[in-house]
């Protein structure tokens, strides 16, 4: 039952002091946190909003938490850890988000400069080092998730399917179309069932723009939290910080995109890559705040879509079945990367919507190692 349903039965224990009432009742959230803005972003989670705040005499959720952390006594408690906002700089998971995009180029590298059982064995040792490197990544620094928080399963799974899409799905889709493949990839971007490097190639080199956005959203999130009076405000000057920080990761997402379809002679598959693109960062962004639930369906019906569209063409083929093929063979014959675009695109925009509804609150911006 929350604070506000009680109050609003009258039935709050210590009527006479409801500030005592709330304090016990969230007696570990006021003990354990490190400054008053934990406390109120604590409160919100447990849905105290400015309105109720008012019921218990004070003016917002901040003028109350202040109160409460006034009122816990802290002579023995042992230090506490340093807000992740104002912990010094790791240099380490600065520079580790480079990475990736450093691997991923060695690796395409080494696939155009090799050739037959040599190139098998470059691509099966880049796939190996890359999937290390963002193991890495994803491990330490701003894109990790805290210890605490439980790993969204079965995440990863899409993820992958996604990039693979990506690296090999509209090569896949369109030699579907006209009746192939007759064999496997040959590993460049030339062959009859080419490879698309240089979408895999920007959006790993977007792992450091993507740490780096994701750091200076919280840290300016965390600022907010500081200088704001009342949940409305920090929620109305924090939504423009994130619509902010996720234009500057498109525009860093598009240079790169750019850069290597030039140095690697490829068409610039802008529409696909920027929506795919778009997607994994408005996954991970609200991943590494706690919401796990979101992220997981959206990529799951993502990669479903993709993985439905490449069996309809291949289910065609049977007898009685030539229609199936056709929403998609329209879509192709529109544009040659309408499948990735559309199915991706449509889930960035979802998952844009959802994250500017969860991620401006105070809530969502708890110290690691906080309940919410």
């Amino acid at each position: 039952m929350s604070d506000l349903g009680e109050l609003n039965r009258g039935t709050v224990p210590g009527a006479a002091d409801p500030v005592k009432a709330l304090l016990h009742r969230h007696h570990d959230l006021c003990r354990r946190a490190v400054d008053p803005l934990e406390i109120a972003a604590g409160l919100e989670a447990h849905g105290i909003t400015d309105r109720t705040a008012a019921r218990f005499r004070h003016r917002d959720v901040f003028s109350l938490a202040e109160e409460l952390y006034a009122r816990v006594p802290r002579d023995d408690d042992p230090p506490h850890p340093v807000p992740p906002g104002a912990a010094p700089r790791d240099r380490a998971a600065l520079l580790l988000p480079l990475l990736p995009g450093a691997v991923c180029a060695a690796s395409v590298a080494a696939l155009r400069h090799t050739d037959g059982e040599t190139r098998l064995y470059a691509a099966a040792g880049g796939i190996l080092a890359l999937t290390l490197a963002l193991r890495a990544v994803l491990r330490r620094g701003p894109l990790s998730i805290p210890a605490h928080a439980p790993r969204p399963a079965a995440t990863a799974s899409w993820t992958c399917w996604l990039i693979g899409y990506a690296l090999l799905g509209d090569g896949l889709l369109h030699l579907a179309i006209t009746g192939g493949p007759d064999g496997p990839p040959d590993g460049t971007g030339g062959g009859h069932w080419p490879l698309a490097t240089a979408p895999a190639l920007a959006l790993a080199l977007a792992c450091a723009p993507a740490a780096w956005t994701t750091r200076l959203f919280t840290g300016r999130a965390r600022r907010r939290l500081g200088s704001s009076r009342g949940l409305e405000d920090f929620t109305a000057s924090v939504r423009p910080v994130l619509l902010g920080t996720f234009a500057l990761f498109l525009l860093a997402l598009a240079a790169l995109l750019a850069t290597a379809s030039a140095l690697l002679d490829e068409p610039v598959a802008l529409p696909g890559t920027l929506a795919l693109g778009a997607l994994l960062f408005l996954a991970r962004l609200l991943t590494v705040h706690g919401f796990t639930h979101a992220p997981k369906v959206i990529l799951m019906t993502t990669a479903g879509a993709q993985a439905t569209a490449l069996a309809t063409v291949f289910a065609a083929r049977l007898p009685g079945c030539a229609a199936l093929s056709a929403p998609v063979e329209t879509l192709t014959a529109w544009h040659p990367a309408a499948v990735p675009a559309l199915s991706c695109g449509a889930a960035a925009l979802t998952l844009l919507v959802h994250a500017s509804r969860r991620l401006p609150r105070a809530s969502a911006h708890l110290p690691p190692g906080r309940a919410r």
